[in-house]
């Protein structure tokens, strides 16, 4: 016993100290109090990654440590978002026979009559502006929030733990799937812990209940069957994924040369042959999002669906990039807000970019693939109006598979956009903002022009096979 506390005495300080760190956050802390959620998190990122670097070979220990971490948060209020109030209500109506992409909570609220217990909390809880629209969840997503209100019943924090618990099942499949994906790609096995054990990981997507590592689950999913030639299922589990979360759909354009990947153009049979896989595959991914959507299916949902996905592009701000400096050319010059005219326009740079990578990236194997996926989804939310913590979760656990480690800053400067909850009218700190996106580039501009790939070597990966060698 003497010998194991003096081996893992440091380990175990700062496991106890970020179970502490866990504590405050979860307990002990308003979102107002920046200075201490910056604070907390700083010590929580430095700690993390000493944790990684000290226990890399005990995987065993790493993933109790992350299931701990998590655990921290299962009885506590979601301190940073509102959105699981909505979450909460959506899942509920499902339960209650309502079609919720058909009505607004606003529209409920009129009446007062509710099908459900605490109708006026949960739309008090997620304040006017989202009561006000109609959900833009998808239907897998409307299907794990009905899980959660089942199992939690009329009890907010029942649900709440309900929803934390599917998602710690997630991130541990996230964990599994990874750890393989890395051994297939001759990998370090410990990088998937610069996602399990990431603060903004525990804090965001388990502490403030968000989906998106639902999502990513199933998009890892599909990526590792795609690895292994099981393209149907990769078709079907990319469909679940953009049925959580519809992300995924700007990832579609990249695949084809993947799964072209073996034909041969000097036989038509075999490329008519695998031009038909490709259209099965999109056509299964297609066919699986419909069935999703086809419970709910109206021409009103169809018209609420799109308005509601559309209020992010055209009507919210927060913490963008690119679109700010746009927006202050737009005030200096025609002197008011140029939201409205300039995101169709963004919207259009993304699609073509994305269809630039998709016919010029190298994507007929797979880091080279996962690279494009990376810079994609940066580049949609460097030009995105909206940019919320969470939504970094994507780009953060794509990039343990490439080279490329800008993400991860990311993952550790996103949370100063948390600044602008410091004023009652949530007013943005530009000077931090410019921080976080500056720091961003600069990682990836050094990554992208200077630095050399390390070697695994240094890094001691384990030497694994892959299942076949000409797709790494």
């Amino acid at each position: 016993m003497k010998k194991f506390l003096t081996l893992y005495k440091l380990p175990i300080i700062f496991a106890l100290t970020v179970l502490a760190f866990y504590t405050s956050f979860a307990y002990d802390l308003e979102r107002a109090d920046f200075i201490k959620l910056i604070t907390l998190y700083a010590g929580l990122t430095f700690l993390s990654y000493k944790l990684i670097q000290l226990l890399k070979v005990n995987f065993t220990v790493l993933v109790v440590l992350g299931v701990v971490f998590r655990f921290v948060f299962l009885f506590a209020m979601p301190n940073l978002s509102q959105d699981f109030y909505r979450f909460i209500w959506d899942g509920r109506m499902l339960i209650a026979g309502e079609n919720p992409y058909l009505s607004t909570p606003a529209q409920w609220a009129v009446t007062g009559d509710y099908y459900f217990a605490q109708g006026q909390q949960l739309v008090d809880g997620m304040g006017a502006l989202n009561a006000s629209h109609f959900t833009n969840y998808p239907p897998i997503n409307q299907l794990f929030f009905a899980m959660g209100a089942m199992i939690g019943w009329e009890s907010i924090s029942g649900t709440l733990i309900a929803y934390r618990i599917l998602l710690i099942f997630a991130d541990l499949g996230i964990v599994i799937i990874g750890r393989k994906l890395l051994e297939d790609l001759k990998l370090p096995e410990h990088r998937i812990f610069w996602y399990f054990l990431n603060p903004f990981v525990i804090i965001e997507l388990i502490g403030n209940v968000h989906f998106e590592g639902m999502m990513l689950f199933f998009l890892l999913s599909a990526i590792y069957m795609l690895y292994h030639g099981r393209w149907f299922y990769a078709a079907l589990l990319i469909g679940v994924s953009i049925s959580v979360k519809l992300i995924p759909l700007l990832f579609l354009p990249l695949l084809w040369k993947f799964i072209m990947k073996e034909r041969q153009t000097n036989t038509l049979m075999k490329s008519q042959t695998y031009l038909l896989k490709l259209i099965g595959f999109y056509g299964c991914t297609a066919l699986c999002v419909l069935l999703t959507f086809l419970p709910f299916l109206s021409a009103a949902l169809v018209d609420n669906f799109s308005r509601s996905v559309g209020l992010w592009f055209q009507k919210f701000e927060f913490n963008a990039s690119v679109f700010y400096v746009i927006r202050e050319i737009g005030y200096t010059v025609k002197g008011y807000n140029v939201l409205m005219k300039v995101t169709p326009y963004l919207s259009l740079i993304i699609f073509l970019f994305v269809i630039a990578l998709s016919i010029f990236g190298r994507t007929v194997r797979l880091k080279p693939l996962l690279v494009t996926m990376v810079f994609s989804i940066f580049f949609y939310l460097a030009l995105s109006t909206t940019v919320h913590p969470w939504y970094v979760a994507t780009p953060l656990l794509l990039c343990l598979f490439t080279r490329y480690r800008f993400p991860l800053f990311w993952a550790g400067t996103v949370m100063l956009s948390y600044s602008a909850y410091m004023h009652p009218e949530v007013q943005e700190n530009f000077w931090l903002i410019g921080i976080e996106y500056g720091v961003v580039v600069g990682v990836m501009v050094y990554e992208l022009f200077w630095r050399k790939p390390t070697s695994l070597k240094k890094e001691k990966a384990r030497t694994v096979q892959p299942a076949d060698p000409s797709l790494v």
